[in-house]
């Protein structure tokens, strides 16, 4: 995909989160929630550092939306991930109904939003959200891999 100017800048906002994750010896993926041209959640994998298996990095930022919204369905936001969702994650933006889905890398062990399931977009399901992949995609899988690197040196 080519990414214009605003999914560049929303995909770094992504980037920083990841590398509070990072910083935090957490798995770097981070997440931006948007709407109407802003950011309205943001998150970071925690779940290492809280013993809770639901918190990714984009369970957390919807969440933060969601509060600010007042809204369980965000029915007009937009998601940008470093890298391509879970299957739990593309189920809870199926069931927030996301307009539009943004990632990095894609995630060949667990993706589900087209590389090992395709939840996004699964036709059984009440809502499909349209999925641009690749943005920063060499940077995201940097971010990524940098960090596993260091996991196997010790």
């Amino acid at each position: 995909m080519i990414a214009n100017n605003t999914n560049i800048k929303f995909m770094k906002e992504a980037l920083k989160e990841a590398q509070k994750a990072a910083s935090k010896n957490e798995v770097p993926i981070g997440a931006v929630v948007v709407f109407k041209g802003k950011i309205i959640g943001r998150g970071h994998n925690q779940s290492i550092n809280t013993n809770d298996p639901c918190a990714h990095a984009e369970i957390m930022a919807l969440r933060q939306a969601a509060k600010k919204l007042f809204n369980y369905r965000l029915t007009d936001v937009d998601l940008y991930v470093t890298i391509e969702p879970c299957a739990m994650c593309a189920g809870a933006m199926v069931w927030a109904r996301i307009r539009n889905l943004y990632y990095g890398t894609r995630d060949p062990k667990a993706g589900a939003s087209g590389s090992v399931f395709n939840i996004v977009n699964n036709k059984k399901l009440n809502h499909r959200i349209f999925v641009h992949r690749g943005i920063l995609e060499k940077e995201c899988r940097k971010s990524i891999q940098d960090f596993f690197k260091k996991k196997r040196k010790k």
